[in-house]
């Protein structure tokens, strides 16, 4: 059978639902991530993806398990791909990796410089500087349909929506079929994004949604991510920060409400970001009665 294209996916009368997974450091981790994999399974997700580690660093096991989801899963494995440290080259070999492995989907990503993901950006020397000249790339190497990522509360190295609005319109002229944000914590930030590219393109763009269940890990991965955790979510968590089991039920309250505010405004689907844990993300989606019809 041959893979799903995830354009026609979002374009579906009912909203897409994918999963993100990160790439295990290690064996005992990768266990950990196979159970998730198989827990979410069930629920017969449109798509899901494996990220690469911060800086590029494990990209050798990010491909290696979307491989494996393409080959022993029914799921359809979207492939992350980075400019990180690579010269064009290395992306060429990875691509063909992917494809012998029967993907055809594709998140073409500039990347975060490595060690620090708010530091400097500088392109590898035989390598590419921006995600669209990756997309560009990509294009040419085979029939991929090419995601790309998107950033509702502006780019950290951008100046303002204005300027990411129109890299989105560039993206998507360079041969990009849909973009997937990062973490959404303010629906409005995503629908202000979505509508103003809408005005542009046609290019679903799909929110990024986390159910935070460590108050802790979360503030983290904002900082990293330049996403500003609004006061409103932050009081939320931190008025039972005392009591892990009640963040957790809090975090899944604030991401049921941002998914119905979402879907209910004709967000595409949801693309929730897993931690490689299946436990929350399952309770979010039978909050919002996410049934999915068979494929």
């Amino acid at each position: 059978m041959p893979p799903r294209s995830i354009p026609a996916l979002l374009a579906g009368q009912r909203p897409s639902v994918s999963f993100e997974f990160f790439p295990p450091k290690d064996d005992t981790s990768e266990a950990v991530l196979w159970d998730a994999i198989r827990r979410l399974e069930r629920v017969r997700p449109d798509f899901v993806s494996v990220t690469y580690g911060a800086g590029g660093t494990t990209q050798d096991r990010t491909v290696r398990v979307t491989e494996r989801i393409a080959r022993e899963t029914t799921l359809t494995p979207l492939a992350h791909l980075t400019c990180v440290g690579a010269s064009v080259e290395d992306i060429r070999r990875v691509v063909g990796q992917y494809a012998a492995a029967g993907v055809r989907n594709i998140l073409a990503l500039r990347g975060d410089p490595p060690g620090d993901p708010g530091g400097e950006w500088v392109a590898h020397p035989e390598g590419l500087d921006h995600a669209t000249d990756l997309v560009g790339l990509v294009r040419t190497l085979g029939d991929f349909t090419i995601g790309v990522a998107a950033f509702p509360d502006v780019h950290p190295a951008s100046p303002d929506l204005d300027h990411d609005v129109e890299v989105m319109v560039r993206k998507a002229d360079a041969g990009a079929s849909f973009a997937i944000t990062q973490m959404v914590f303010d629906a409005e930030s995503y629908l202000r994004l979505r509508d103003r590219v809408a005005q542009r393109r046609d290019l679903p763009i799909t929110p990024g949604l986390m159910p935070v269940t460590n108050l802790k890990q979360i503030t983290r991965m904002a900082q990293l991510m330049g996403t500003p955790l609004p006061r409103a979510v932050v009081d939320r968590l931190e008025a039972v920060s005392g009591d892990p089991d009640a963040v957790r039920s809090v975090g899944v309250q604030i991401a049921t409400e941002l998914a119905q505010r979402m879907l209910a405004e004709g967000a595409p689907g949801l693309h929730f970001i897993t931690m490689n844990r299946s436990t929350a993300t399952l309770e979010v989606h039978e909050n919002l009665g996410l049934s999915t019809s068979a494929h």
